[in-house]
């Protein structure tokens, strides 16, 4: 693991400035805005003018209210002015020196006893609202607040809630007990019997409260708010319910009736879900228990004594808010805020809350980020900034820890060309000692952009271990890559994609025994705590049986299409219906940024309906890193641009339907989905080839790739060969120019590992040599294997030729050298022909391409990079020279140098570099070392010969 480093939170940390604490809960929502304000000095009788003297105020926007600062000779003193404000008015601990539990009490005593004087009544808090209301009412319960409003409301009691008592935090119904034991030790609260209502203990004053009255007298009229009904039993479905409120039906008291309790007083209320700018929040009744008998009694203990409180919580409504949910919930976005005195509300819609579910799942906000629910999924793999749409998967991992109230994750990269640097890096700061911290708050205070484009610009070879903390700063899982890489953020970005990897498998692994759990971890690389894990997901954990049993129910349909259907047949998971327009000739490969238009409907299996769920008229994504399902890319791939097809697939998860199924989902979450499928219309709008490809194109015609299978197909005419073999033959483009030319060749084979690539390549060859123009070829016959090119296979020994175009650089060192040992050793081939890129060239080859807007800066300033995000090397001249020089002279061969691209004798040579091995004349094929015929480690995907079919 390299060096000891000390533990982030070993890092005493100083006291933030209020912009720094904004910015630490806001983030980016935090708007700031300056106005200069001119202030005259002149002085009367002056005949000479003075210059004027300009100010500064500031206007602080946050999602829950608006301040404005006093006037200041600085911007940054204005800013300070209305951040500090915003946190006064917000409640949010100014200083990183937190009371002690006795302090806290006193202060919460305090706070209570504040909420109901004369001068809390002329504020904008969001508990105005609710006074509003209590004193509208008639009777005893005149001027009565409901604990739970200060509960939902009061930020300041509730963050000292949690310094007396953390599990407050995930626990609501600990909030109303500790509130309502510092309302009965305040002298000036009065509590009723048998009700959680207080008010205050004797009058307001005449003047504070028709000043109060005065200023709230607008009437609101009759509305109605759309909500998620959450049961407890897992046997019953959620769904949508209206809320009727106005004037005389006060909100807390309409959900109390849905909840089938008296009235506000019993309900407990979550903290916010989802974004901070919203009033969206869980409403639970209080478990019954016999706890109304002694108003002193501890409301909290008394329930957890009486009940067994797990037989009655609400798993599902747990697991979404974060937080103990107890019996039948009512998920509403409503309520007061500091921003305006009116009742602010917004629908849920059935889709709103299953899109929110899914946004806890690691993959979950990359697949809304990118509005393609049933396409997208969690790339494999993190190429180029260029290539990779949506969030980066630094920005995915920091959701994720939000979403599961963890702490940001925090990455520490280390220079292995320069062993003493080393820094840590979270979401937006970097911790490695107290100087940085500084640097941290310098970057929230706004200068957090300019020091991480900074850092992030640095290149050597770097290496990232990334950590993630619970809230506690307790370990719960770390991950180091001992992958290298050339840029810094490519280390962090590909790091945070491994931990992402991680949780999206586990998540989709739900039923995995926790003591299984750290085995599984290490396979993929991580370390995790198992018991600070088990504790953080507990909730999530529990719900194992309610996503079994509901959301995570599949459904099978396509095996009966096939049966009704029988000139059909499955294949990759998918049924491929049908292709339609000519062929291009365009076809996406491995690499290529592909933009295609689709449509996904639900479709009844009797054809009865068709509803549709998702449609994207753009949508990019790169082949080959697992960026959309496999049936996608599958059928992506069998097409050339402005082709389109259709193919049908199962049903995946229930949650994945609701969540696309937009005002359809409260129809569709009521029905048996058993009788359905998925049908994809997809058509491939465009396809803009590697940068490697693009590189080339610019600077060479023909391109590089086509200069190198003619000089290829040059060396097959003069040595007048009858069999071929392709090492690395990928989707066949040097096979295809075979069959359409007239050689000598009898019999072509191609090996490659990627079958998708093999398959392409069989259509493609099929097609070419089952057109009537070919029928005087002399070729007999053409074979794919699946296979690694550094095992032999006695089928290919001894042909003519062999060739491997630019595959040796998509290998590690090590396997190109073994490859180089095999095919010589082994295989025997009369001639072998090696290209691979010259390393040298690469900066001629850079120039010669117009900068992509997105690419980022580091990318931009590199001096030198290789040509393609997958090369593992790129070699100079000598280097490829000394590979190839041994090779030959251990293995009896002669060899001799080339290239395409540019001129051998002008520096810096060929742009790619070709050595053409000949097998000694002195060495007869015999004398190879010819292993026996059994040794057939090749997997035979398909064959064509002239006298039969081809077969897949």
């Amino acid at each position: 693991m390299g060096t000891q480093e000390s533990p982030a939170v070993a890092v005493n940390r100083p006291t933030l400035t209020p912009k720094a604490l904004i910015y630490q809960k806001y983030g980016n929502k935090a708007c700031y805005r300056i106005e200069e304000e001119l202030q005259s000095a002149d002085c009367p009788g002056l005949v000479i003018p003075q210059q004027t003297k300009i100010l500064y105020r500031c206007y602080l926007d946050l999602p829950e209210l608006s301040v404005t600062s006093d006037t200041f000779p600085r911007k940054k003193e204005a800013e300070q002015s209305a951040a500090k404000i915003a946190i006064e008015k917000l409640g949010i601990q100014f200083t990183t020196n937190n009371p002690t539990p006795q302090e806290a009490w006193n202060e919460l005593v305090a706070r209570v006893s504040v909420l109901f004087t004369d001068e809390f009544l002329s504020s904008s808090h969001p508990l105005i609202g609710h006074f509003r209301v209590a004193f509208g009412r008639v009777g005893h319960c005149y001027g009565m607040l409901p604990i739970s409003a200060i509960a939902a409301c009061d930020v300041k009691a509730n963050n000292l809630c949690k310094t007396i008592n953390p599990k407050t935090e995930s626990d609501p119904l600990s909030v109303i007990s500790l509130i309502l034991k510092a309302a009965k030790m305040s002298g000036s609260i009065f509590l009723t019997d048998g009700k959680l209502l207080i008010k205050k203990q004797g009058l307001y004053s005449p003047e504070a409260l028709q000043s109060f009255l005065n200023r709230y007298s607008v009437s609101m009229g009759c509305i109605q708010i759309e909500a998620i009904y959450i049961p407890c039993s897992i046997e019953e479905h959620v769904e949508t319910l209206t809320l009727d409120v106005s004037d005389n039906q006060y909100y807390l008291d309409e959900i109390a009736k849905k909840l089938n309790v008296a009235d506000s007083s019993q309900i407990v209320v979550s903290r916010t879900v989802g974004k901070a700018s919203s009033e969206m929040k869980l409403y639970f009744p209080i478990p019954e228990a016999p706890l109304m008998a002694s108003i002193s009694s501890d409301l909290h203990a008394t329930v957890e004594g009486n009940i067994k409180t797990e037989t009655i919580l609400n798993k599902r409504a747990s697991y979404f808010s974060g937080q103990k949910i107890y019996g039948d919930a009512v998920l509403a976005n409503i309520g007061y805020t500091w921003k305006s005195s009116d009742l602010f509300y917004e629908d849920i819609s059935l889709c709103s809350y299953y899109r929110m579910l899914l946004n806890k799942v690691p993959d979950g906000h990359y697949k809304l980020s990118r509005e393609a629910i049933l396409a997208a999924v969690l790339p494999a793999a993190f190429t180029t900034r260029s290539n990779w749409k949506g969030p980066t998967p630094r920005d995915l991992l920091s959701v994720f820890c939000h979403q599961h109230r963890l702490s940001e994750p925090i990455f520490s990269v280390r220079s292995l060309s320069s062993p003493e640097t080393s820094s840590e890096l979270s979401e937006m700061c970097k911790i490695s000692n107290s100087s940085k911290l500084n640097e941290e708050i310098e970057m929230a205070d706004g200068g957090a952009a300019d020091v991480i484009d900074k850092d992030m610009g640095k290149s050597g070879t770097f290496r990232c271990e990334v950590k993630i903390l619970s809230r506690r700063r307790e370990p719960i899982v770390d991950c180091f890559l001992a992958d290298t890489y050339t840029k810094e953020n490519d280390a962090i970005q590909n790091s945070a994609l491994k931990v992402l990897t991680f949780f999206n498998k586990l998540f989709k692994q739900l039923d995995m025994p926790v003591e299984k759990l750290f085995s599984f971890g290490c396979s993929h690389g991580v370390n995790v705590n198992l018991l600070n894990f088990s504790r953080e997901f507990a909730t999530w954990l529990s719900t194992y049986h309610v996503k079994q049993n509901y959301s995570l129910e599949r459904f099978s349909s396509l095996g009966s299409v096939c049966m009704n259907q029988p000139h059909i047949k499955q294949e990759n998971g998918m049924i491929l219906l049908n292709i339609e327009g000519p062929d291009s000739g365009v076809f996406p490969s491995p690499g290529c940024l592909t933009c295609i238009s689709y449509v996904v409907a639900l479709v009844g299996k009797d054809g009865s309906f068709k509803d549709p769920l998702e449609s994207n008229d753009e949508f990019e994504f790169e082949i080959g890193t697992g960026a959309v399902i496999n049936q996608l890319e599958a059928c992506v791939t069998q097409l050339s641009v402005k082709q389109a097809a259709q193919f049908i697939i199962e049903l995946p998860s229930k949650d994945l339907i609701l969540a696309a199924a937009g005002e359809s989902a409260n129809h569709l979450s009521q029905s048996n989905l058993c009788n359905c499928y998925l049908e994809y219309t997809v058509k491939v709008l465009q396809v803009t080839e590697p940068l490697e490809d693009r590189m080339e194109q610019a600077l060479f015609s023909p391109p590089l790739s086509k200069q190198r299978v003619e000089f290829a197909l040059g060396h097959i005419n003069e040595s007048r060969a009858t069999t071929l073999v392709d090492f690395g033959c990928g989707s066949g483009s040097l096979l295809e120019l075979l069959v359409e030319r007239t050689t000598t060749l009898e019999k072509i084979v191609g090996v490659d590992l990627s079958r998708k690539s093999l398959i392409r390549a069989a259509k493609i060859l099929h097609q070419k040599l089952s057109s009537n123009s070919l029928m005087q070829t002399n070729i007999r016959s053409v074979v794919l294997y699946d296979g690694s090119i550094t095992d032999f296979d006695a089928r290919l020994y001894g042909f003519d030729i062999g060739t491997c175009l630019e595959v040796i650089e998509h290998m590690e060192e090590d396997q190109a050298c073994l490859f180089g040992d095999v095919v010589l050793s082994f295989f025997c081939p009369s001639v072998l022909i090696v290209s691979t890129p010259n390393y040298e060239y690469n900066p001629i080859l850079q120039r010669s391409t117009i900068p992509n807007k997105e690419d980022d800066s580091e990318e931009k300033s590199a001096p030198c990079k290789f040509r393609n995000h997958d090369h593992k090397f790129e070699w100079t001249r000598e280097q490829f020279n000394h590979w190839a020089t041994d090779l030959a002279a251990r293995h009896n061969y002669i060899v001799e140098f080339s290239g395409v691209g540019g001129s051998g004798d002008v520096e810096p040579g060929f742009a790619s570099q070709i050595s053409v091995f000949r097998r000694n004349s002195s060495r007869e094929a015999g004398n190879c070392w010819k292993m026996e015929e059994s040794s057939q480690a090749y997997q035979l995907i398909w064959e064509w010969t002239n006298s039969s079919r081809s077969v897949l």
